[in-house]
């Protein structure tokens, strides 16, 4: 068995050829270059690229393919250089009723073994989907239906960043997944946590105890590929054992979650749009204590406090998560400091869980070395994010 890292969520901002995919995301974010990104600076071993049902891409894939530098694995996903394993997703965004009979959305990431099985996903997806070219685009369906259409394609599907107040079950659909999903809840056997949300809010929803729960970046750019993500047990790097690992199928297992404390989410805490100003209530409000206005986007702590239903009770075979700090995050340590990094030790994932301080403090010095360190170990201060503004580290004196 090995021990591998895996972001399955990164997303893809152009073509090859400059054609938009994700609008939000980076012009540098496409297919090649992500492959380029893990296997050279971030030590990642699978990646997830979820915008692989847009024509455009898989035109891009193909043509990576005829580089020789990638090939189909049996087992399902494309490898890079021998060492890097691409999985092919679609993140699709579905329409849900809430319990008030209002409408909602929620983004959902779709995975698939091959590149055929995606070509044959994307094209069905086209009858209910305006622009398919485009990435995270509205259905016509709920994701009741969606499973179904996924697993007729040999996919699998994981709701994605379940907590947040946009465009997630939990955030503005419903208080229960299994309401959504109904008798196909059984066959929902993940969640992702989301930027804002750790293992330990999340098991304060009892339903989500057989559940697995995943940690990805949601990229929007090379930098921010593996601020969260998972460790792994697997035989090899494939789709068939990844998804045995989450499944904890045959020995297989998610080692740890490594994610950002969630107080550095974009959306921890509640806002008030008026204001512009985090609301600290507790319990939670439903207004600014501030203006007493309810112009607010509730946060990911507070939206969990309304709508869980135990204390936070973990079952025995839950991984551990770990708070860490992705270096774009440190204050101090900018680009030049990283590249120094990553030329003295290769990739990120070792400077994160392997190197010394003493090591670090040989590359970039004392001060660096300590910033890094106390953010690797949580001797650190975080001023929560809110309303769309990430949270903000200050190390300990």
């Amino acid at each position: 068995m090995n021990e591998i890292f895996a972001d399955l969520h990164v997303h893809i901002g152009r073509s090859e050829n400059g054609k938009p995919i994700k609008i939000t995301a980076a012009k540098s974010l496409n297919f090649a270059n992500i492959a380029k990104e893990c296997y050279e600076r971030k030590g990642i071993d699978v990646v997830g690229i979820i915008d692989c049902a847009s024509p455009y891409v898989i035109e891009d894939i193909e043509n990576f393919l005829q580089t020789g530098e990638a090939y189909e694995l049996k087992d399902g996903g494309i490898i890079y250089k021998d060492k890097v394993c691409i999985i092919l997703g679609s993140e699709v965004e579905t329409s849900e009723k809430n319990e008030d009979g209002k409408t909602g959305s929620s983004h959902n990431c779709c995975y698939f073994p091959t590149l055929k099985d995606i070509k044959d996903f994307s094209k069905e997806m086209q009858k209910h989907i305006h622009n398919i070219t485009l990435s995270t685009q509205r259905a016509d369906i709920s994701g009741y239906e969606l499973i179904d259409i996924v697993k007729q394609y040999n996919g699998v599907l994981i709701p994605a960043h379940v907590f947040t107040p946009f465009k997630s079950y939990y955030g503005n659909c419903t208080q229960r997944l299994e309401r959504i999903f109904k008798e196909r809840y059984k066959d929902i056997f993940a969640i992702e946590l989301g930027l804002s949300a750790d293992t330990y809010i999340a098991d304060e929803i009892s339903e989500l105890a057989n559940k697995s729960f995943i940690t990805n970046s949601d990229a929007h750019s090379l930098p921010k590929i593996a601020r969260e993500y998972n460790k792994l047990l697997v035989e090899n790097i494939s789709f068939k054992e990844v998804f045995k690992a989450i499944k904890m199928e045959d020995g297989r297992k998610i080692i740890a979650n490594f994610g950002l404390d969630p107080k550095l989410g974009k959306y921890n805490r509640t806002f008030c749009e008026d204001c512009n100003l985090v609301v600290n209530t507790e319990p939670p409000s439903f207004k600014c204590d501030k203006c007493g206005g309810t112009n607010i986007t509730m946060g990911v702590y507070d939206r969990i406090e309304v709508i869980k239903d135990q204390d936070s009770k973990s079952p025995k075979n839950r991984p551990t998560y770990n708070y860490q700090i992705p270096l774009t995050f440190m204050p101090g340590v900018g680009t030049k400091a990283t590249d120094k990094l990553l030329e003295a030790f290769g990739t990120e994932m070792t400077i994160l869980n392997k190197v010394t301080k003493d090591d670090l403090e040989s590359v970039v010095g004392i001060k660096l070395a300590e910033i890094i360190d106390n953010s690797r170990s949580g001797n650190i201060h975080i001023h929560a994010g809110g309303g769309g503004v990430y949270g903000k580290v200050e190390t300990k004196n």
